[in-house]
């Protein structure tokens, strides 16, 4: 349901505990980027922050309001979902470029499977985060978790493939490790997903390894924030990856092309955070 200035109306407080803290975004105003209790979880991929809703709204400035949005000419679908679906954007392109790159440039390799499985297994990686941030009831997080830990899974599988064929193939051509920025970045990376996944799915499915439910869950606010700081790095990872003599010499992927892909993840991502899930 929308009011009468085209701006979806907000949900109510989170009935599972009644704070409406659960509720409100990085940015933007409560109820924004918050699953609807009639909505369907796949609609938390692009829901968002609503950016004409970040005008000041009453009824004397409604002209103003449709003058600035005018002016931004921003998507309609952006508009009426939210930033949501610019995170989305940013995870196809850089698959769309990397995939594009590999099959458009030299033969296939070995190696060519390790830009193809980490784009990809990014991509997966996004939805995982996108589907559980606008959950904020019980029964929306206990659905929200399970696709959450299911697609992390998911992406985990994918991202072996791609280290495990990069490593295939420095063995058998006795190539040098650590041989770039982005391998040492990578294999940070790789530690640090490898953490995030351990600690998630036992606080998950394992949670008497903390002492229960209740420490188990005094924990995911570090698991949380650990993760956002972690999809910063992978930005850097996927960034510092033009750098390299494969990309330099075979795939011309340039270099202010993925910093703009990590800008709309920045920008489809982050303003989505709930301040509360973090515990402030």
């Amino acid at each position: 349901m929308a009011s009468a200035t085209g701006i979806p109306q907000h949900p109510p407080a989170n009935s599972d505990n009644g704070e409406q803290g659960d509720l409100e975004p990085l940015l933007g105003r409560p109820g924004d980027a918050s699953q609807r209790d009639d909505a369907s979880i796949v609609k938390n991929l692009i829901i968002g922050t609503v950016l004409s809703s970040l005008f000041v709204v009453d009824s004397s400035l409604s002209l103003n309001i449709i003058a600035s949005t005018a002016t931004l000419n921003m998507p309609k679908l952006i508009q009426s979902s939210g930033t949501g679906v610019i995170a989305e954007a940013a995870g196809i392109l850089l698959v769309a470029s990397v995939w594009a790159a590999v099959f458009l440039n030299g033969p296939l390799i070995l190696f060519s499977v390790h830009p193809l499985a980490q784009s990809m297994g990014l991509l997966v990686l996004i939805q995982s985060i996108l589907v559980l941030q606008p959950t904020h009831t019980g029964s929306q997080k206990k659905v929200g978790q399970k696709i959450h830990a299911s697609l992390n899974f998911l992406a985990f599988a994918i991202f072996a493939v791609g280290v495990i064929s990069i490593e295939v193939n420095k063995f058998k051509s006795n190539g040098a490790h650590f041989h770039s920025v982005h391998g040492y970045l990578g294999v940070i990376a790789s530690f640090w997903l490898l953490a995030q996944y351990v600690i998630g799915f036992t606080m998950y499915g394992l949670p008497q390894l903390y002492g229960g439910e209740a420490n188990a869950k005094k924990i995911w606010k570090y698991h949380r924030s650990s993760g956002y700081v972690l999809l910063l790095f992978l930005a850097a990872t996927v960034i510092s990856a033009t750098q390299t003599d494969y990309n330099i010499n075979v795939l011309g992927l340039k270099l202010w092309a993925m910093i703009v892909i990590s800008v709309l993840l920045i920008v489809g991502v982050y303003p989505r955070i709930k301040k509360q899930k973090l515990g402030f």
